[in-house]
């Protein structure tokens, strides 16, 4: 059985690239959503979804910028074989216990680390680390020449830094088994396609 394709967060035309998003594709996004998008299925809100064998649970946080009392932005936790992932957006690093239970075990935690207010620093990335606990862990959204973000965002040696890790590799493509996975928690950096 092929599995999905899932996309998070394709706002790459937005930014002056290419959108990866395909006619097949699962879209998930983490705040708002484009008008448009040509995904055959697409996921912005909390809730439980089922799809091609993918199990994916919508976790309703705070957005990073929102009061104390919204919740603007959805976690993913995505489930398929042996494996947990979860995609962590442009969250308030302040995640309650109920989060915490929702979330539960993980392997593999995607989280934004570019900051200048616009998403987590590498200080609320590793607040969320030491919280959630991961295996593994693949920093995203910091500063990289081909994309125009809004803001300027910390580079990816800035967010290494201060997360006070080294990766333990940079691949182009990752396909993860739960073989790959050690005692203590590591970083990993995927190349931009």
């Amino acid at each position: 059985m092929k599995q999905a394709t899932i996309v998070i967060d394709d706002n790459l035309e937005a930014l002056g690239l290419k959108s990866v998003m395909k006619p097949d594709s699962i879209a998930l996004y983490t705040s708002e959503v484009p008008v448009l998008s040509q995904a055959r299925l697409v996921i912005s809100d909390p809730g439980e979804y089922e799809v091609s064998g993918i199990s994916i649970f919508g976790i309703a946080a705070r957005g990073h910028m929102d009061e104390t009392d919204k919740q603007t932005a959805t976690i993913y936790k995505i489930q398929f074989d042996d494996l947990r992932v979860a995609v962590i957006g442009h969250i308030h690093p302040d995640l309650t216990e109920d989060h915490l239970e929702e979330i539960g075990t993980i392997d593999i935690l995607i989280t934004p680390v570019g900051g200048n207010s616009y998403t987590l620093d590498a200080i609320g990335a590793l607040q969320i680390i030491k919280k959630i606990e991961p295996k593994l862990i693949i920093p995203t959204h910091y500063d990289d020449s081909k994309i125009k973000y809004p803001v300027p965002q910390q580079s990816l040696a800035e967010a290494l830094k201060g997360l006070s890790m080294e990766p333990k590799e940079t691949l182009a493509k990752f396909k993860p088994k739960p073989a790959d996975f050690g005692e203590a928690a590591q970083l990993i950096i995927l190349e931009r396609q």
